[in-house]
């Protein structure tokens, strides 16, 4: 058999015969608007921007309510990561987890390109959450459409901690923002309902005390935070305090989990010791959870959210090799999940870098793993460790203009044209 060597289409060529042949089996115009509508539906998110080039039926759709009904009701979407430059580079790169590909949202984003100051810090749904580092307000956005809204920030004289947010569903308009404030052990929070469109006020968290005998804070006359606290700075060196903070990337700075479980809200966040902080917002209390490492083996740790689940992704470095592993905290005992295999984390040996990580929307079982070098233009590399197959990933480079583009970290969303502010 042979093959022509004629010019390779594109994506939309392809799509559009894809689309023509479907068409030709099955006569689409003979259905009415709201069957067709429903049908399109079911199309992977990034074949909504390309309708138009089909015909002027199916260029309506984008601005039906009805479709957006539709829409809505789809149950789930494969994960799109929103990813955020070493520099925090206003180009908007997304990662399109159903074609494996690389997508450009800068004519849908220009609003970064004015807005620098504006820094993204949570998602959930089809949402994301920008914080002004000037002003300290908050702004909504679907990155797909451009809906927006901008929240005056709360008002409080303590330094932020976490910023967590979650929504009722994915396509819903109704979303919750929570942010966690105060040095330990003196926390509060105060949360923004967009339904009433106000934030509440600041509410104290008490103290609840460990009685799990791993904890280091656990020694029954030393409160937490107040001990000594040994933990590896981000390039590589050892150190010994009880006041320094654990530097992040300023798009994780303020980087939190949220879950729900038995009607009971929790918010976990890493203290500036590099220690695990759960805060109980149902019972206005938070404790500290044991570690999962002696502090001299524990080189860099992140915490994602995966279908209500709280996961910790350890990096670790120990008798010249470097280890990958995910864990999960079940009745105050760490569960270990999965690691990368030894051959690609062998790789990540000695190179004093950072992980910055984030659990898929959709499905909720995708977890993705930013590997940074210091500097972070020297090594970068990005994971996917499925939950559910149980295997791991390695992203294709992204390139624009011919160069190749790095990441810092990313924040997961699910795309959805409908969701709205």
């Amino acid at each position: 058999m042979g093959f022509s060597a004629g010019k390779r289409k594109s994506r939309d060529e392809e799509d559009t015969d894809t689309l023509t042949l479907a068409s030709a089996d099955f006569p689409m115009d003979d259905l009415s608007e709201d069957v067709l509508e429903k049908v399109l539906s079911w199309l992977p998110t990034s074949c909504f921007f390309r309708m138009s080039s089909v015909c002027k039926r199916w260029k309506s759709t984008q601005s039906s309510k009805s479709f957006n009904l539709a829409c809505s009701q789809i149950p789930r979407r494969d994960p799109w990561f929103f990813m955020i430059g070493t520099d925090l580079n206003p180009s908007s790169f997304v990662f399109d987890s159903t074609e494996n590909s690389w997508k450009n949202l800068n004519h849908r984003n220009n609003f970064l390109l004015h807005r620098r100051d504006f820094t993204p810090v949570a998602s959930s749904g089809g949402l994301l959450c920008f914080r002004s580092s000037t002003s300290g307000e908050f702004l909504l956005r679907n990155p797909l459409t451009g809906s927006s809204r901008h929240l005056p920030p709360p008002i409080s004289n303590k330094p932020l901690q976490a910023v967590a947010m979650t929504t009722l569903t994915p396509s819903s308009s109704s979303y919750k923002l929570v942010t966690i404030s105060g040095e330990i052990p003196n926390l509060t929070f105060r949360i923004y309902d967009s339904n009433s469109d106000t934030w509440s006020k600041n509410q104290q968290l008490s103290l609840l005390k460990n009685n799990n005998e791993s904890s280091p804070h656990d020694d029954g006359d030393t409160e937490i935070g107040n001990s000594t606290v040994y933990f590896l700075s981000k390039t590589g060196n050892v150190i010994v305090a009880s006041d320094n903070n654990l530097q992040r990337s300023p798009s994780k700075q303020y980087s939190s989990v949220i879950t729900v479980k038995d009607n009971t809200e929790t918010v976990y966040f890493l203290s500036s010791y590099g220690t695990i902080i759960a805060c109980d917002l149902t019972n206005r209390c938070f404790t500290e959870l044991p570690k999962l490492l002696p502090p001299f083996l524990e080189y860099s740790i992140d915490l994602v959210e995966c279908n209500g689940t709280m996961f910790v992704i350890l990096l670790s470095e120990f008798y010249e090799s470097a280890s990958l592993r995910i864990w999960k905290l079940e009745e105050q005992n760490w569960i270990h999940v999965g690691m990368l295999p030894p051959a690609l984390s062998h790789e990540l040996y000695g190179r004093r870098g950072d992980i910055n990580c984030v659990g898929g929307g959709g499905d909720g079982n995708k977890i993705l793993v930013c590997f940074n070098a210091n500097p972070p233009e020297v090594y970068c590399r990005y994971f996917v460790y499925d939950l559910v197959a149980q295997e791991w990933s390695e992203l294709p480079r992204c390139f624009n203009g011919g160069e190749a583009v790095d990441f810092v970290s990313a924040l997961s969303f699910q795309p959805r044209i409908e969701a709205t502010v």
